[in-house]
C-alpha cells in the first residue's frame, strides 16, 4: 500500500528529510511523529504529489512516484486522500454537498452519490445535520464532516495531517477511534500527530518518528510510545 526507501528532501541548503524507509500495508494505521520542523508535512505533501520526489522511492498505493507524471496526479488523487487541520471544507455549502464533492467531480451517478453519502454520514453520526451549513457546525462536528468527505469515495490511503491539532481530548480520542475503525476496514492510514498522549492511546499501532531532518535510528518503532507523565500531556 505505502513503501518509502531512501527519501530525502531538500529546502535549498536544508535538509528536512534525510534517507527515510518505512511500509505500510493495506488496513495498517500508523502515526508520523516529530518536533515542529521535523517533515511531517512535507512527507504528507510528497506523498499526496502537492510536492515532488526528489531522492529515493515511494509507491503510494500502486503509483510509483518518481514514474508519474503531473498530469496524471489525478490518478494518484483518487487512490490517496487527506484530512487537513484546518478541515478546508466549504463553510457556505452543506454537510452534504461538502461530503458528496469528490464523487460529484469524478461524475458518479446520483443514485450511487446518495446512497454513498448517506451510509458514510450514519456511519460518522451526521445524518441530523445533513442539511445544516457547514459554517454552523462545531470544530468537532466540521472535522467529521472533513473526515467524511476523505473517506467517501473509498481511498485505498488517508493521509492525515494534525487532525486532531485544534480539537479537545474527548475529540480527539473519538476521532482516533473513526480513524480506526476505517482502517479495520481495511484503508491504510498515516496520521501525523505532535500528541504522545494520543499515540500512547493505540499502542499497536506503528509509529514513525522523524526528528532533526532525518528518521531517528530504527526508522520506526511498533508500540513503543511512552504513556504521557503528566495530566498536561493529554491535552492536544
Amino acid at each position: 500500500m505505502l513503501r518509502v526507501d531512501g527519501l530525502s528532501h531538500r529546502f535549498g541548503n536544508r535538509a528536512v528529510l534525510s534517507d527515510l524507509s518505512f511500509a505500510l500495508d493495506k488496513g495498517g494505521f500508523a502515526f508520523l511523529t516529530g518536533p515542529s520542523g521535523s517533515g511531517k508535512t512535507t512527507l504528507l505533501r510528497i506523498l499526496h504529489g502537492s510536492l515532488p520526489l526528489q531522492t529515493g522511492r515511494a509507491l503510494v498505493a500502486g503509483h510509483d512516484l518518481a514514474a508519474l507524471r503531473p498530469s496524471k496526479l489525478y490518478q494518484l488523487r483518487r487512490d490517496v486522500s487527506v484530512v487537513f487541520q484546518d478541515f478546508k471544507i466549504l463553510p457556505e455549502r452543506t454537510v452534504v454537498e461538502n461530503v458528496a464533492l469528490p464523487l460529484t467531480v469524478r461524475g458518479t451517478p446520483k443514485a450511487r452519490i446518495e446512497r454513498r453519502v448517506a451510509s458514510i454520514l450514519t456511519a460518522l453520526r451526521l445524518t441530523e445535520l445533513a442539511h445544516r451549513p457547514c459554517a454552523e457546525l462545531a470544530g468537532g462536528e466540521q472535522q467529521r464532516v472533513a473526515i467524511a468527505r476523505a473517506v467517501v469515495a473509498g481511498p485505498r490511503l488517508m493521509l492525515a495531517d494534525e487532525p486532531t491539532g485544534n480539537l479537545d481530548w474527548e475529540l480527539s480520542l473519538r476521532l482516533l477511534d473513526i480513524l480506526r475503525q476505517f482502517s479495520a476496514h481495511g484503508t491504510a492510514i498515516l496520521m501525523a500527530t505532535h500528541n504522545r498522549a494520543l499515540v500512547a492511546a493505540a499502542p499497536d499501532a506503528m509509529v514513525i518518528t522523524l526528528g532533526g531532518g532525518e528518521a531517528d535510528p530504527g526508522g520506526f518503532d511498533v508500540g513503543q510510545a511512552a504513556a504521557p507523565d503528566a495530566a498536561a500531556e493529554a491535552t492536544p
